[in-house]
């Protein structure tokens, strides 16, 4: 796996404002060859970053960025750890394999992901600084079966934060889609660990698109949103600060309360509630109308069958037309 080298996140950093900047110039603040700058920015381009060569000028981003400030985000969200890996396999695999160093709301972030993941092993599409790549871990007490319905409050918790910032008309999916007009604004990715009788370890992944480069929006193969289209994206890492608090908020809340507490909040928001769908169980599908949630997370579906619940595990809704 390739990575963001000490003189290639140099290079970045130049690049970022957006202007053109020539082979040369770059050259002389790198102490490297023009020859070396090319390879480097051929590297910068597979972790999916729009950089093109312009005749005669040099090399320039599609859009200028903001890049992630660890110093920013540790000073904001401490005591909390904090930990920014520019490239990397996955944040949720890292901090998987770091259980037992982490305290609750510690949180690794990323600015590209070589191999992230969605939910049932499905490929998440990461490209460098399109997205908010976040990964939380928080431990519950009472154990496993403490966690059903989790996922969702994490979908609330991050809709409503982006409602509060003025990014208005996101909806959910259950159990775990960010949608916005139908399409997939963002996924969620809770892993579990833990053992009979002892506390349930969560790390929480999220993947928020912000703003995807064209290069990339071919590799995905469902319909996409990003939030650049409610607005311009100003500060990436007060976004990432307001959503890290306002999961924190959240899950305090699950734990005091339970799901019960949020059921409102979601049936409010859920894109489908209401409407025709279908649930497929492995090799077999049911078709109704999707009535929310019940107070323990539970799909509602009311079809010729009266109004069935349905958990998550295998379970996968989707819309369908009516009539």
């Amino acid at each position: 796996m390739s990575e963001l080298t000490p003189p290639r996140a140099k290079l970045l950093t130049l690049l970022a404002d957006g202007e053109c900047h020539s082979g040369e110039q770059l050259g002389k603040a790198l102490s490297m060859s023009r020859m070396a700058v090319s390879k480097h920015i051929q590297v910068l381009k597979s972790f999916g970053l729009a950089i093109s060569s312009v005749s005669g000028k040099g090399y320039q981003l599609a859009a200028p960025l903001q890049l992630l400030d660890e110093t920013v985000l540790r000073q904001a969200l401490k005591p909390n750890r904090v930990e920014v890996i520019p490239v990397i396999e996955s944040t949720n695999a890292h901090w998987m394999a770091l259980l037992d160093q982490l305290n609750k709301g510690d949180i690794c972030v990323a600015e590209c992901q070589t191999a992230g993941r969605g939910r049932r092993g499905r490929v998440w599409i990461s490209p460098f600084g399109g997205q908010l790549i976040m990964s939380m871990y928080w431990q519950l007490e009472q154990g496993m079966a403490a966690a059903m319905g989790l996922s969702l409050v994490v979908g609330i918790a991050i809709t409503e934060t982006l409602t509060d910032l003025g990014f208005t008309g996101v909806r959910l999916k259950w159990p775990n889609d960010l949608y916005l007009e139908g399409r997939k604004l963002a996924g969620i990715l809770v892993e579990m660990a833990g053992t009979a009788g002892g506390p349930c370890h969560l790390v929480i992944g999220i993947g928020l698109n912000l703003l995807l480069p064209k290069a990339e929006q071919a590799r995905i193969s469902q319909p996409w949103a990003e939030l650049a289209e409610l607005g311009p994206v100003i500060d990436r890492n007060q976004l990432l600060i307001a959503l890290s608090q306002g999961l924190q908020r959240s899950l305090q809340q699950f734990e005091r309360s339970g799901m019960a507490s949020f059921r409102e909040q979601w049936n409010r928001l859920d894109y489908f509630n209401g409407k025709p769908v279908m649930v497929q169980l492995g090799e077999r599908s049911i078709s109704g109308i999707a009535r929310g949630i019940d107070e323990q997370g539970a799909l509602l579906l009311e079809s010729e069958h009266g109004v069935q619940r349905f958990v998550g595990g295998e379970v996968s809704l989707r819309g369908q037309k009516s009539g």
